[in-house]
């Protein structure tokens, strides 16, 4: 996609909020309430930015929010595009390139996923240390050098100066962290038992269908990024009524957005 696309969408978000933002926050499925803690917001629907597109998930509001949270300037999704919804990669990931232009220097992404590790329940927040894709990866084809190199490298995608934050402030608040790779999948079925147990096998520990195509694009622009996910459903104990329900998803994080709020808060406060 050419860089005029992605600079187009930029001049517009420029024109409509205060200053450029140091920081860009895509959230997920029922993890919108970030946004209520936002200051000065400029609310800016996806249908009104030139070469945006449309989120039509369940638990995703669809608006741009620019302002300011913990002290520092920020751009906000509330729900992001994803692959499943017919989109392709380069439409999915289109706003971290905006993001880019824009001048934010880190990307924090949220998202619900099925807990894959036995030590989870509903509810936890785990902090992703890195992840596997199942995904397309959303650098194939020609390489943009306005925006990075051809091999991008992934050895230390997310962010250890940014865990570390989040384990201190964790600490401070009492709030209880996990920490696990996150298993990027296309959907939007959810998994059946022996996916599960593949995913297991090869090293996840949460899963969903989102978030690494957005990382991995926001790596190759230079950003740094922080990852979390709420844990919304046990994909480990498969009882005779077990069935994934994508409401009690969102019900679910939507009952930890509070605590990742707070966090999200605290780590940008703190971020240098």
């Amino acid at each position: 996609m050419k860089t005029a696309l992605y600079q187009e969408s930029a001049d517009y978000i420029l024109k409509k909020i205060p200053k450029r933002p140091q920081v860009a926050i895509i959230l997920g499925s029922g993890l919108g309430k970030l946004a209520d803690s936002i200051q000065n917001k400029v609310v800016i629907p996806y249908a009104e930015i030139p070469n945006f597109l449309l989120s039509t998930a369940p638990g995703h509001a669809g608006n741009l929010i620019g302002g300011t949270l913990g002290g520092k300037e920020v751009i906000c999704m509330q729900g992001r595009f994803h692959y499943y919804e017919g989109y392709g990669m380069e439409q999915v990931t289109f706003p971290i390139r905006v993001f880019k232009l824009l001048g934010a220097e880190a990307l924090f992404v949220s998202n619900a996923a099925g807990g894959i590790n036995p030590k989870f329940k509903v509810g936890d927040l785990m902090v992703i240390t890195d992840h596997i894709n199942l995904l397309p990866n959303p650098l194939l084809g020609k390489n943009n050098p306005d925006f990075g190199v051809r091999f991008t490298d992934m050895t230390r995608t997310y962010d250890r100066e940014l865990r570390n934050i989040c384990r201190d402030m964790a600490e401070i608040h009492g709030i209880p962290l996990q920490y696990g790779v996150y298993l990027g999948n296309p959907g939007p079925t959810y998994e059946t038992p022996a996916e599960y147990n593949y995913f297991k096998t090869i090293g996840a520990d949460a899963t969903g269908m989102s978030t690494v195509p957005e990382v991995i694009v926001a790596r190759h622009c230079g950003l740094r990024v922080f990852g979390m996910s709420v844990i919304t459903n046990e994909a480990y104990d498969f009882a005779d009524d077990f069935e994934n329900d994508g409401m009690d998803v969102i019900v679910a994080a939507d009952a930890a957005a509070d605590k990742m709020t707070l966090l999200f808060t605290e780590i940008i406060a703190n971020l240098q």
